[in-house]
């Protein structure tokens, strides 16, 4: 219900008949629909997490962890898409959502600076802190994800995972293994 109709139009009575539920059955587990929202993106917060971990040796071949971890952040986005494209409209209205999100980013983002420092010794790019620039490849990633799949109608060619997950893994190694 929410990837259909968004989070603002989202209401209890709305979710509860997507859930085949009473309103009442629905309030004796959820106190409000951010509540409901809060759980499902949990959910998928984890799942993203998970998806995005690398089968391959970071320390011993980079490029190829980066493209699993993209590849899988990328896949998993697109397959929940829908309820991306509302969390990313919950984050806006709601400050709960925007801290949700915020913490979702600094966990990627920090997992991924710690084996930097951890398995190649890096700290700084071009004398700026690593971090400052994993924050803004990851931003390039979300951007591209939210552009490619959450608005997917609107465009008139579908990107394949499998080429976004190359042309932004393409970035994220130029900019940390570069020369």
């Amino acid at each position: 219900m929410f990837a259909r109709d968004g989070y603002v139009a989202a209401t209890m009575s709305s979710v509860a008949t997507e859930a085949g539920l009473s309103l009442g059955g629905l309030y004796r587990y959820f106190s409000n629909k951010e509540d409901v929202f809060e759980s499902l993106i949990g959910d998928i917060h984890e799942e993203l997490y998970r998806a995005s971990g690398a089968e391959h040796d970071f320390a011993e071949n980079p490029y190829d962890a980066l493209l699993d971890a993209n590849r899988g952040y990328l896949d998993h986005y697109y397959s929940n898409r829908d309820v991306m494209r509302a969390l990313i409209e919950a984050a806006n209205v709601d400050a709960r959502f925007r801290d949700f999100w915020f913490k979702m980013r600094d966990r990627h983002i920090d997992r991924f600076v710690e084996a930097l420092r951890e398995q190649h010794g890096i700290e700084k790019i071009d004398g700026l802190p690593a971090r400052l620039a994993a924050e803004a490849a990851a931003c390039m990633v979300e951007q591209s994800a939210y552009v490619w799949y959450a608005h997917e109608e609107l465009r008139t060619e579908t990107v394949p995972v499998e080429d976004a997950a190359r042309l932004v893994t393409h970035a994220w190694h130029n900019m940390f293994f570069r020369g």
